[in-house]
C-alpha cells in the first residue's frame, strides 16, 4: 500500500509541478528522446513496415524498460518513488505549456498581428500558417487544444493511473513516434505505420473520456453539456483520426462553433469533416477552449490520482 500511495502522490506533485512551471525550456526528456529515436531512425531506416515494427518496439521497449527499473528500484523507498513518479509525470505533462500558447495565439490576434500569431501556429500544429487570416488562425488553435488536452493530459495521467511510471513513459514515447513518424508522406507510409496503430490504440480509451469529461464540463466555457453530448455522439467518429474526431468534436459542440474544413501541412491539402452545428471559431473562442482544456486537465488530474491511491 505504501507503493501504491507514493505514486499517487507523486503523480499529484508532478501535476502541480507542471502547473507552476510547465515544460522546462532546455533539455527536455522528450525533446532528448525524439533525438534519440531520431538517431536510431536514420541507422535501421527502410521503406518498410517491419523496420518500423523493430523502430518502434525498440524505442517505446527502451522507455518502458526504464520505467520498470525506476519502479523496482524504488519498491521500498516511498519517498524516492514519490520523486521519480512527480518528475516522470511533469516530464509527460504538457497542459499548461498548451494553455499558455492557446493564450498566446488569442493575445496575438487581439493585437490584429497576423504575423506573430502566424509564427506561434507551429508551437501548436504542423498546419501551415503561411495564408490563414484570424479566423482560420483560430479555428486552427481550437483544434489543437482539443486533440492535446487528450494527448498532452487526460492520455499520460490515464496511463500513469494504470502502470505508474512505466505506463507514463511508455505513453509519451508511443506519442512522440507518432508525431514523429505517424504521419500519411511518402517516407513514413510503410515505416511509421507501427507507431501509428499503437498511438490509436493508446489514445482509444482516454480520447472517449476526454469526450465525456469537455461534455459533462461544458458549462465552465459557457456551454451546454447536453449540446456536447449530442455532437459528441454524432460526429465523434467523422474525423479521419479514431481519437481526435472524439475529443474536437466534443470541444465543437461544448463551445458551440463548426470545426473542421481545409488544412494545408507543408504542400499536402487535407479535407476534414465539419464537426459541430455552430459558426466557425473567433479570436474569442480561443480563451474558452483554454478554459474548458484547464478544467477537463484538472479534473482528469484528480480523477488518475484518485484512482492510483485506492490501488
Amino acid at each position: 500500500m505504501i507503493s501504491f500511495g507514493a505514486v499517487a502522490a507523486g503523480m499529484a506533485l508532478g501535476v502541480g509541478v507542471d502547473a507552476v512551471a510547465g515544460d522546462p525550456r532546455r533539455g527536455h526528456p522528450v525533446a532528448v528522446f525524439g533525438g534519440r529515436a531520431a538517431a536510431l531512425e536514420k541507422r535501421i531506416y527502410r521503406d518498410s513496415r517491419l523496420r518500423g515494427v523493430a523502430f518502434t518496439g525498440i524505442c517505446v521497449g527502451a522507455a518502458t524498460g526504464l520505467g520498470v527499473v525506476a519502479s523496482r528500484l524504488t519498491r521500498r523507498h516511498p519517498v524516492a518513488r514519490t520523486l521519480v513518479t512527480a518528475a516522470a509525470t511533469w516530464a509527460v505533462l504538457g497542459g499548461t505549456t498548451l494553455g499558455r500558447e492557446g493564450a498566446a495565439m488569442a493575445d496575438a490576434l487581439d493585437r490584429d498581428d497576423l504575423t506573430a500569431a502566424r509564427a506561434r501556429l507551429p508551437h501548436l500544429c504542423g498546419r501551415d500558417p503561411a495564408r490563414l487570416d484570424a479566423d482560420e488562425l483560430a479555428r486552427a488553435t481550437v483544434e489543437s487544444v482539443a486533440e492535446n488536452t487528450s494527448d498532452a493530459v487526460v492520455a499520460p495521467l490515464f496511463w500513469g493511473a494504470v502502470a505508474g511510471v512505466p505506463g507514463l513513459l511508455a505513453y509519451r514515447a508511443i506519442n512522440t513516434l507518432d508525431a514523429m513518424v505517424g504521419h500519411r508522406s511518402p517516407r513514413y507510409a510503410r515505416f511509421g505505420w507501427a507507431a501509428a496503430r499503437l498511438d490509436d490504440a493508446a489514445n482509444y480509451l482516454p480520447a472517449r473520456l476526454t469526450g465525456l469529461l469537455t461534455a459533462a464540463l461544458a458549462g465552465t466555457a459557457g456551454g451546454s453539456s447536453r449540446t456536447a453530448l449530442r455532437v459528441w455522439a454524432r460526429d465523434g467518429r467523422r474525423h479521419p483520426s479514431p481519437n481526435a474526431g472524439q475529443c474536437e468534436a466534443a470541444f465543437a459542440g461544448a463551445l458551440g462553433v463548426r470545426l473542421g474544413g481545409v488544412n494545408a501541412y507543408g504542400g499536402r491539402v487535407e479535407h476534414r469533416p465539419e464537426l459541430g452545428d455552430g459558426p466557425r471559431p473567433v479570436r474569442r473562442d480561443i480563451r474558452r477552449s483554454v478554459r474548458l482544456a484547464r478544467a477537463v486537465s484538472w479534473t482528469a488530474a484528480a480523477l488518475a490520482v484518485a484512482a492510483r491511491g485506492t490501488r
